[in-house]
């Protein structure tokens, strides 16, 4: 089969595919899980009032229904529609077995909406199992395991209609198959999303619990912005004092001393005089980079498009750029001075970690959100911990609100995604290269 069409074939399936997996993994959880917390936190709280023991044992076993219910949500990533955390932060003092960590456990609507769920996740989640096994089901059909099992064993049972009991029912289990493949890929996605959907109710975060989150991310992301511009300040400080700054005192003492050298030593003084010219030159080229470095020029003149295609032929390996050319207008200044300079980051990583034969970076603007993806088929293994920048990239992301995903498996590719949620102003004009 052609690789291209093997290709459409893959994406055409990979979405049920994929959630065929999910509804496993989902089943897998709930069904281990859900239950046995269950019990464990009715006993829990059984316990409080006749022995007091359940003052300690409910937050430990709510901290054991918080894991599993965590992993549950990561796993709601996969649907496109991810759940977010409820849980607020543990205060400070309130380890397990104190009655701070108590109060604090039976005061938060997520334990017990967690709690509520916990039965009802149980038989959703054992619905998700026929995710897996239509298609799983299906795929033995489609495989001629059946038609195997009849000629070994003498008869064997498979399909909806009937048992195959000679050999032309034997091998009409294979058409029964692939219908049921079929079936069962149509299907997977939305009972994997059916599930999410129903646990939403319990398990997303209420309008209250949305906004005091709000609150603790905007408070996170303004203090790390602020330590942020205060060492982008004591930057600009270093780099004033150690470089443009020393040079400008050196310069202004090859002049003074060029003055009084003019009368008696007129070479020794247009010596100096050349040094200091030198010396200007050089005062001169590190103000612009400094310059470059607070915004860039070309930003101004060719607004973010035109910037990182001017920045994808500065670097090596070969950068392939997508952009979107219908852009209606340009970000705003400050947006996109964070995008540019998060594509310089992770394009410097690319040439210095990666390996990459080959780089390339999208920009789209869609329903108020400019998408940034920085990719390169070097040898992957990148993440936020491993001192390449991203965690810097991330902070000045955050400040405005954007957020930044990093897939990057060992072996490649490496694929960061970058949304800077962002209204566009009018178009930016270029200059005019025409000769008139």
């Amino acid at each position: 089969m052609d690789r291209s069409v093997r290709s459409t074939v893959w994406q055409q399936i990979r979405p049920g595919a994929l959630a065929a997996v999910q509804g496993l993994a989902v089943a897998l959880l709930s069904l281990s899980t859900n239950v046995a917390l269950f019990a464990l936190s009715v006993v829990s709280l059984a316990l409080i009032p006749a022995l007091g023991i359940g003052f300690a044992l409910f937050p430990a076993v709510t901290v054991l229904v918080r894991l599993s219910l965590t992993a549950q949500r990561r796993l709601s990533r996969w649907t496109g529609a991810p759940i977010a955390s409820p849980y607020a932060p543990v205060p400070a003092g309130a380890r397990l077995g104190t009655w701070q960590r108590f109060r604090w456990v039976v005061s938060d609507p997520a334990t017990w909406r967690d709690f509520a769920w916990l039965i009802p996740g149980t038989i959703t989640g054992g619905v998700c199992l026929l995710a897996f096994v239509l298609p799983a089901y299906g795929l033995e059909g489609a495989l001629f395991v059946p038609l195997v099992l009849y000629l070994t064993i003498g008869w064997y049972g498979y399909g909806v209609f009937w048992p195959m009991d000679n050999l032309v029912k034997a091998w009409l289990a294979a058409p029964q198959g692939w219908l049921i493949l079929a079936g069962g890929l149509a299907v997977a996605h939305w009972l994997v999303w059916l599930h999410f959907r129903f646990a939403g109710f319990f398990l997303a975060p209420t309008r209250a619990q949305e906004l005091a989150l709000r609150v603790r991310h905007l408070a996170a992301t303004r203090a790390d912005t602020v330590d942020t511009q205060a060492a982008e300040l004591r930057r600009i400080e270093r780099d004033l004092h150690d470089g443009a700054q020393a040079r400008l005192v050196a310069l202004r003492m090859s002049i003074g001393l060029a003055e009084q050298l003019m009368a008696n030593d007129p070479a020794r003084a247009a010596r100096l005089l050349s040094e200091a010219q030198e010396t200007s030159g050089h005062a001169l080229a590190e103000l612009r980079h400094l310059v470059r470095g607070i915004y860039p020029p070309v930003l101004a003149e060719r607004g973010l498009i035109g910037a990182v295609q001017a920045l994808a032929l500065t670097v090596a390996p070969p950068v392939d750029v997508d952009v979107d050319l219908d852009l209606p207008g340009s970000p705003p200044a400050a947006v996109e001075s964070a995008a540019y300079f998060a594509v310089a980051e992770l394009l410097t990583n690319v040439a210095k970690h990666s390996g990459a034969r080959r780089a390339w970076v999208s920009l789209v603007h869609r329903d108020g959100v400019l998408r940034t993806e920085v990719g390169d088929d070097g040898r992957g293994g990148a993440t936020l911990d491993a001192g390449t920048g991203l965690a810097g990239v991330r902070r000045r992301l955050a400040a405005f609100d954007g957020t930044m995903t990093v897939t990057s498996p060992p072996g490649g590719p490496t694929v960061v995604t970058m949304e800077l949620p962002c209204e566009l102003s009018s178009r930016r004009t270029l200059p005019s290269s025409g000769t008139g």
